[in-house]
């Protein structure tokens, strides 16, 4: 979120740490008017960061409207998922030597082929490639595919949600490319064209029929 001002994260914060709460009960605790809390909450529910959440009236009148915090709201609170990924990386290469790092990759490359191979299942090059895109993208690799004149398909992936990872061990991406290969089947070639590793922007991966 661009304009996450000061006040509007302190309101999430102060939501983060309570199941819902008024507009009048964030006022009060932060020390802001009604309305200046209700403007907040309108643009961060418009972000998708907050909800409103029914309650029971009791007595007369319209029952007051909570606010609570969405999933996405989860961004605004520091995410050390990458570092911890490093860490552990590095933790199993200091401990355990780079032979057992290489076989807890290769077994998570192992189960990574299998749902991919599920996923993708058989068909034409073109669908087989599309799918593996779409299940990409859920993943964090905003990814795509484009047709070549020649009958190849080119998939191109925007984001690297494991850079870091990546940077700390090759193997991560070695064993990508693998996995790749296995999953779209013995009928095809895949090479990777472009590489962040290497310096380039983004990811991009040839498939051709043999």
């Amino acid at each position: 979120m661009s304009d996450m001002t000061d006040a509007k994260r302190r309101l999430v914060e102060r939501l983060k740490r309570t199941d819902s709460a008024t507009a009048g009960e964030l006022a009060a605790d932060l020390g802001l008017t009604d309305t200046a809390v209700r403007q907040h909450l309108e643009v961060l529910e418009q972000a998708g960061y907050v909800r409103r959440t029914a309650t029971e009236s009791v007595g007369r009148g319209r029952p007051p409207v909570r606010w609570q915090l969405t999933a996405v709201a989860a961004e605004v609170f520091p995410d050390r998922h990458a570092e911890l990924t490093v860490e552990l990386l590095e933790t199993i290469r200091a401990e355990l030597g780079d032979d057992a790092l290489e076989r807890v990759l290769e077994a998570r490359a192992g189960r990574q082929m299998q749902q991919y191979v599920h996923l993708l299942g058989t068909g034409p090059l073109v669908d087989r490639v599309r799918r593996l895109a779409e299940q990409r993208s859920r993943e964090g690799y905003l990814a795509e595919i484009a047709e070549a004149v020649d009958g190849e398909v080119v998939m191109v992936e925007h984001h690297c949600p494991i850079a870091a990872a990546a940077h700390s061990c090759a193997t991560v991406c070695r064993t990508e490319l693998e996995v790749f290969q296995a999953a779209l089947g013995d009928d095809v070639i895949v090479q990777r064209e472009q590489h962040l590793l290497a310096g380039d922007q983004r990811c991009a991966y040839r498939v051709a029929l043999r």
